[in-house]
């Protein structure tokens, strides 16, 4: 039976899930033991943005120019455009090719065995980044502990993948608060997993190669054995419904928190209504960057809308929304980002 199996997730989170073996980004997928909450959270870095921003700009100019000299009136000086927070068509939809996505974070719940869990994922990321020299047998390499309870997780790896890709692998697991045996907001009393991959090579270049990644088969990690022996603290219960999901921030009662973390700082939840979500990410981002500062972006996809918001914020960090709009539902995560 694989690890995964479970009885007892709320069904007003259930249906919230991905299993095992969901895509996540360059042909890494959720590991078995493990899923993912929400769909997977996708947006253009700042470095796509910018390389792609003078194209659109030479464009909307030309295509301005155009409707004054069909109407028969001289060019007037354009203006900063008012931001406005309602999902609309893609930022770069005036281009012939809009960029995709460079960055993929996927956001987990570990439901089985956790040693194995992140191992699997580990071995996955291995065969991504073959020169990164990933261990997948001692979790000492990328994890701490005290008294041989482990504490969290982290690992921050640049490579090259084997379709010569340059991408940057970030991946944290926070098992909630040992001291005090609570799990984090939403965790079930499991350990939550933050992988993040972004393409970190010159932007344009990316966006040339969309073919998918042909990875060999990862190692086999329960064909060894982890050298640490360290163990998993067990959580007696999570932190209160009503408590704050992220940097001190609770959301409203109308948005359903499903998964949240400390290490990284994040919170992703769903949404009756868009305007709901809407309504989070300024309540969130308006309290933590400086007013004029906020910069957005919004990537038509499928049959999805991905509006992502971004500022600096304090001690060195990005307060990041990404509001997904899909058949699926609302969902909105919160983010606070280190700026290296």
């Amino acid at each position: 039976m694989p690890d995964s199996d479970r009885t007892g997730t709320p069904p007003e989170i259930n249906v919230h899930e991905s299993g095992p073996a969901s895509p996540i980004a360059y042909g890494l997928i959720v590991p078995d033991g493990a899923v993912q909450m929400g769909p997977l959270v996708r947006f253009r870095s700042e470095r796509l943005v910018e390389a792609y921003r003078p194209e659109l700009e030479a464009v909307q100019a030309e295509q301005a120019l155009e409707r004054e000299l069909e109407e028969g009136t001289e060019p007037t000086p354009t203006t900063e455009p008012t931001v406005s927070t309602r999902p609309e068509g893609d930022t770069f939809e005036d281009l012939d090719e809009p960029p995709r996505a460079d960055t993929f974070v996927s956001l987990m719940r570990i439901d089985g065995d956790p040693t194995l869990v992140v191992r699997r994922l580990l071995a996955d990321i291995a065969v991504l980044l073959p020169d990164a020299g990933i261990v997948t047998d001692d979790l000492a390499a990328y994890c701490r502990a005290r008294d041989r309870r482990i504490t969290g997780c982290q690992l921050d790896v640049t490579g090259t993948s084997p379709g010569e890709r340059d991408l940057r692998v970030q991946l944290s697991v926070d098992p909630g608060r040992v001291a005090t045996r609570t799990g984090n907001l939403a965790s079930l009393e499991q350990p939550v997993m933050h992988l993040r991959v972004s393409y970190v090579g010159d932007p344009r270049k990316g966006q040339e190669n969309r073919t998918p990644e042909d990875l060999p088969d990862p190692a086999d990690v329960e064909a060894t054995t982890e050298r640490t022996g360290w163990i998993w603290p067990k959580m007696d219960e999570d932190a209160p419904a009503d408590s704050p999901a992220i940097d001190d921030y609770t959301p409203p009662s109308s948005a359903t928190v499903l998964l949240s973390s400390r290490r990284p700082p994040f919170a992703t939840m769903t949404t009756p209504r868009a305007s709901i979500a809407t309504e989070v990410s300024e309540s969130f981002t308006s309290e933590r960057v400086a007013e004029g500062t906020l910069r957005r972006d919004v990537m038509a996809d499928l049959n999805e809308v991905i509006v992502t918001t971004w500022a600096p914020g304090r001690g060195g960090t990005i307060v990041r929304t990404v509001h997904t709009l899909s058949a699926r539902g609302n969902y909105l995560s919160l983010f606070i980002e280190p700026t290296a």
